[in-house]
């Protein structure tokens, strides 16, 4: 390897691309191609360097399967800062196997950390965690060791453990100030925002609040009954009574849980549950049913009386809290993943969150329409973007299990 070569790759893994370009811009050959495909990811023009890696990738033969290893490996990593999810993570984990074979610890570590990231972008916390427990980044550079720090902290985060979050992002900073990368040092920083900033909002006996993730994370552990709007929910600290897939129900449980420890009038709970605005007695009817069969789903968490004038919640525990997000938002589940900063197409948010992209797309255009995404490209290299909500943090929103899920 040549001299320009050489500091070009230490340019580059100093965090320095113009630096890096200045010595291979001209050059054409498969290594100088390479360094100028990773050196324009940096600089965030991620379509012109993928194109050079694949040329890179075909310049270098057939022999040098390291070299195109490391090129594919390159090219993931556009991929998931592009959230490109689409892209073949068998074709990844190929890489990964070659560079193994070839004693490349140091890259085939980083094919898993990409890997792992993937995972904890759309939601997959388990397998990402049994991924990462087979890492050790002592023997990695710094800006590994950030990188491990920083999904782990992102696992914890999702997880609501905060204080392992809090740990694991104070070893991040340390790590970034010795690996001296500007763009990492503010990755660290963004992650650190998000245990500073409000998740959510506790609603209780007719006030509500802001709260931080540590101050959610103690809620959900203590003795109250909790009404999870964010993750759509009613729990205590030992039992989860998903309602995600019964909107119906989830409506009615949180209005009892808003009224607690009074009753709901059952023309509300009408209005809340089935958007009704004039009722009869079919919709009276249709009430008793969907109230039958939340009491029947709360069985083990609460009791629902009637009274006089509606129903009311009888919980099995001190209190009744709802937990809500920290601005009401239609599509705040799109919007909690554009909040990122990141630029998404449609395809990539649709296997985030597990729907069609259809679906997606309509809530994409209703958002457009609002003026709060923005979309640029054309056709299957359109993407959206938006800029993080002031203030808050989206954490409660983005796919993931409960602690005790």
């Amino acid at each position: 390897m040549d001299s320009l070569i050489t500091a070009a790759a230490r340019a580059l893994a100093a965090g320095d691309p113009l630096g890096a370009l200045k010595r291979v811009a001209l050059r054409d050959d498969a290594p100088a191609l390479a360094l100028r495909g990773i050196a324009m990811a940096q600089l965030g023009d991620f379509a012109r360097a993928k194109e050079l890696l694949r040329r890179a990738t075909r310049a270098f033969s057939a022999k040098e399967t390291v070299a195109r290893a490391r090129c594919i490996v390159a090219e993931a990593e556009i991929a998931l800062a592009s959230r490109d999810l689409g892209w073949p993570p068998k074709t990844l984990d190929a890489a990964r196997a070659t560079l193994e074979a070839h004693g490349d610890r140091s890259n085939a570590a980083y094919a898993r950390y990409l890997e792992v990231r993937r995972l904890v972008l759309i939601g997959h916390l388990d397998a990402a965690e049994r991924m990462l427990a087979d890492l050790d980044p002592s023997p990695f550079p710094p800006a590994w060791r950030t990188v491990h720090a920083l999904v782990v902290a992102g696992i914890a985060m999702r997880r609501l453990r905060t204080k392992e979050a809090r740990d694991a992002l104070s070893l991040a900073e340390s790590n970034s100030r010795e690996a001296r990368i500007p763009a990492l040092t503010a990755e660290v920083e963004s992650a650190s925002r998000m245990l500073n900033t409000p998740a959510a909002r506790l609603i209780a006996r007719g006030g509500e609040r802001l709260l931080l993730l540590n101050e959610v994370e103690a809620l959900l552990a203590s003795k109250a009954l909790v009404v999870d709007a964010c993750r759509h929910a009613v729990r205590n600290a030992s039992t989860i009574v998903s309602l995600a897939r019964r909107p119906v129900l989830f409506a009615l449980a949180r209005a009892l849980g808003e009224a607690w420890p009074g009753d709901v009038p059952r023309d509300v709970l009408l209005a809340r549950a089935f958007g009704a605005r004039f009722t009869d007695e079919s919709h009276r009817a249709r009430l008793r049913v969907e109230i039958g069969r939340l009491r029947k789903a709360l069985r083990p968490l609460a009791g629902i009386s009637a009274t006089k004038l509606g129903f009311a919640l009888a919980p099995r525990a001190e209190r009744v809290v709802v937990l809500a997000r920290p601005m009401e938002e239609e599509h705040a589940d799109v919007l909690a993943f554009l909040a990122d900063g990141e630029s998404w197409s449609s395809s990539a948010l649709a296997l985030a969150l597990g729907a069609s992209q259809r679906t997606v797309q309509r809530a994409l255009d209703s958002l457009a329409a609002a003026g709060k995404v923005q979309s640029f490209g054309q056709a299957r290299a359109r993407r959206w973007i938006t800029p993080p909500v002031p203030g808050f943090t989206t954490i409660l929103l983005l796919p993931a299990p409960l602690p005790s899920d």
